[in-house]
């Protein structure tokens, strides 16, 4: 995907600088949460949009991911691109 369906308001880029920073988790599900520094994220609607509209993605796991169910989240280039054009402006 693109992730041009996805609108991204404040929130939406707060959550991918968080993702980008790697203070972002992901919760291994077809609907992933997000959670950001241990929390859970307080708008998971718009963390669920940025996983389908690709601007976010799972990580390789470097721990126990089968016990908290977490994996660190990462940007995919959409999210990367989303960044620098706000960095940008």
């Amino acid at each position: 995907m693109s992730g041009s369906e996805v609108e991204l308001s404040h929130r939406a880029m707060a959550m991918l600088r968080a993702v980008a920073a790697r203070r972002a988790q992901m919760s291994c599900s077809c609907e992933p949460d997000l959670f950001i520094d241990g929390f859970a994220c307080c708008d998971q609607m718009t963390a669920h949009a940025l996983a389908r509209g690709g601007y976010i993605r799972p990580g390789a796991s470097s721990g126990p991911a089968a016990v908290t169910g977490r994996v660190p989240a990462e940007l995919t280039e959409a999210g990367e691109a989303a960044i620098a054009v706000t960095a940008a402006a």
